[in-house]
């Protein structure tokens, strides 16, 4: 059986999916999707820390449906900027699992993964798979991808 690892960047796919279509996107849809492709060793959704209700909730339902739930705090600078960025949580996480598994999945739209999914295909001889919002996708990801799944109706609430 196929050994999956999933990688979800929350905020990228939270932003992307209500700029493109105004949904939230469905999570519980996608591990379905992912699991008929074979056994899900690693899966990890990486998130901001906000102590709102609504915010919990969401990732009591992420644990609730497999996922480890990565949690780094929300920083909001004087400028009225905010930082919570995960990316190189992310990359570390799949440098980490890639020669354990078949298969690395990431969700997110972040050309900044590229380089990370071009070296875990040629070091460890995984297939790299990539699910975003197609428009606010970077090309240089969809390109590294052995293959790309647009987010489209089917996986939003």
């Amino acid at each position: 059986m196929t050994k999956i690892a999933l990688f979800a960047d929350v905020q990228n796919i939270y932003y992307t999916t209500r700029q493109a279509f105004g949904r939230q996107f469905n999570y519980r849809e996608l591990w379905r999707r992912v699991a008929e492709q074979g056994e899900i060793c690693t899966a990890f959704a990486y998130a901001t820390q906000r102590d709102d209700d609504k915010q919990l909730k969401f990732q009591d339902a992420l644990r609730h449906i497999g996922f480890e739930v990565k949690l780094k705090p929300y920083i909001q600078r004087s400028d009225g900027s905010a930082k919570g960025d995960w990316d190189v949580g992310i990359a570390i996480d799949i440098m980490e699992v890639a020669s354990e598994v078949d298969t690395v999945i990431l969700l997110s739209g972040d050309g900044d993964f590229d380089l990370l999914l071009d070296r875990v295909k040629t070091n460890y001889s995984v297939k790299a798979e990539v699910y975003g919002v197609r428009m606010l996708t970077a090309n240089s990801l969809i390109n590294a991808a052995c293959r790309y799944h647009p987010i489209e109706d089917e996986l939003l609430q």
